[in-house]
């Protein structure tokens, strides 16, 4: 029992004397930038535009940035035929558009009673009343299973297994 009192006071005096975070390595924070943010948080200069123009498309999109301020502009065509383009600004203080038409809006003419209801006639036959007659059913019947005593081809053969003794 001494012992275990003995070896607790060591282990305690052992636990004070122990300072970890004097020795413990300190670091700061790097000075430099990281390769996500010097690629993406810092601001680029770019510039691009690209359009559609065919049969059924007419519609583009052009955008320039010199990395603090962006303008732009697209256009679309409208289902009612005019043209819609917005010119855009965006920068610290917002974003600013400009939203412009150009044509004339078409509709197709209001044609009154252009839909005729489909209608439909009586059948020219008349169903008659089904008749049904009521079933009969008749007790079943069972016959006795056939029994059959089994055949043996061979008469088996037994043998009785040798005692060892291992004494």
């Amino acid at each position: 029992m001494k012992f275990f009192i003995l070896a607790a006071l060591f282990a305690v005096a052992a636990a004070d004397s122990y300072r970890s975070a004097e020795y413990a390595p300190k670091y700061e924070a790097p000075a430099y930038k990281s390769t996500y943010e010097a690629k993406y948080e810092t601001p680029q200069p770019y510039d691009f535009s690209w359009a559609v123009n065919d049969y059924y498309n007419d519609y583009g999109h052009s955008e320039k940035s010199d990395g603090n301020v962006v303008t732009g502009s697209y256009r679309v065509v409208l289902p009612d035929g005019r043209t819609q383009i917005v010119t855009y600004k965006a920068d610290s203080y917002g974003y600013v558009a400009d939203v412009k038409y150009t044509g004339e809006a078409k509709y197709p003419a209001y044609v009154a009673n252009n839909y005729k209801a489909t209608t439909y006639s009586a059948p020219a036959y008349k169903p008659s009343t089904p008749t049904y007659t009521k079933p009969t059913y008749s007790a079943p019947t069972y016959s006795a299973p056939a029994k059959m005593a089994p055949v043996y081809t061979a008469t088996p053969v037994y043998k009785t297994p040798a005692v060892q003794s291992n004494y």
